[in-house]
């Protein structure tokens, strides 16, 4: 276990690497002059050169990733063109806010999508069975603004019993922030249950026709020993590979809900960044999001061990 978990850790070194040089090579493909966004109006000349000398744009490109590489090695993203604001200290305001939901949303989608699948499989052809499968239809067909904007109306306004919007952090009120998030959360959520409901499902069904679990059931065992302790378990491999992944969406891809609730999250902060080209932000945030992107895929890994131990050896 310690070896493996060594041998992937050592592996996260060149592909950061080599992700690094992607995002700031991408980057330079950016429309625009930045020196010019900052420089106002009048774009005096003197301006702009004294912009492109101070953040190094009149630097090779290649100078320039020297430099960034540095500063990111040293805790230092530099800081935002737009609003002179150190990158750093923008991504510790807004990735707690998307974590939060996200962690949320993905909750939410296990709790619903797993136990759905489970149940669709095991009452193959039942009510059951057409009940989940139309869930998951609906889960993956409804848009997510749509949604959004009826959970408002509904419990908002109508019922009047969560916010329309806004957010409201943990550290000043857990139950105002947790009824700040949930409508979100569940929004968010409710597609990718969808998909786990139906990577569950599948899993499942061909688990279930294997030859372990016939023998369990020809030793005796109840079903629902066999299902939970031997069919469940080598059923969840690709269900955890695919629920790390969409965690690692939700926290740059959130962007149409935090807009709809007005939460000041991740994804927002990319957006805005790339219209508004400020390439220091852009960088930080993309190259953050890889690096929790890689991590999950790495906790990933080490959970397909913990939940199936022939992986182990």
């Amino acid at each position: 276990m310690l070896n493996f978990l060594g041998k992937r850790i050592l592996q996260l070194i060149p592909t950061l690497f080599f992700v690094s040089i992607l995002i700031f090579s991408l980057q330079q493909l950016l429309p625009g002059d930045p020196a010019l966004v900052m420089a106002g109006e009048e774009r005096d000349p003197n301006v702009i050169a004294q912009i492109r000398a101070q953040y190094r744009l009149d630097q090779p490109v290649p100078v320039q990733y020297v430099y960034w590489v540095k500063g990111v090695l040293s805790g230092d993203f530099g800081e935002s063109l737009r609003i002179k604001v150190p990158v750093l200290s923008l991504i510790r305001q807004k990735l707690p806010v998307t974590l939060q939901l996200a962690s949320m949303a993905i909750v939410i989608a296990f709790l619903i999508g797993i136990p759905a699948g489970i149940v669709s499989a095991v009452k193959k052809g039942t009510a059951w069975d057409y009940g989940a499968n139309l869930f998951a239809l609906w889960g993956i067909s409804t848009p997510n603004f749509w949604l959004g904007i009826m959970l408002i109306f509904l419990f908002s306004i109508e019922l009047g019993w969560l916010p329309a919007s806004g957010y409201v952090s943990l550290s000043e009120n857990w139950r105002a922030s947790l009824a700040s998030t949930i409508m979100p959360a569940f929004v968010l959520g409710n597609a990718i249950a969808a998909i786990l409901m139906r990577h569950t499902r599948s899993a499942m069904l061909q688990v279930l026709e294997s030859d372990y679990v016939r023998t369990a059931r020809a030793k005796g065992l109840s079903e629902r020993s066999v299902i939970l302790k031997h069919a469940m378990r080598n059923a969840l491999t690709p269900v955890i590979t695919l629920g790390a992944l969409e965690l690692g969406t939700l926290l740059s891809g959130a962007v149409l809900t935090e807009q709809i609730f007005s939460i000041p999250g991740f994804g927002k902060l990319i957006v805005d960044a790339v219209f508004n080209r400020d390439y220091a932000v852009v960088q930080g945030v993309v190259l953050v999001t890889a690096t929790i992107y890689i991590t999950l895929n790495l906790i990933a890994d080490i959970a397909y061990i913990l939940v199936n131990p022939r992986l182990r050896a």
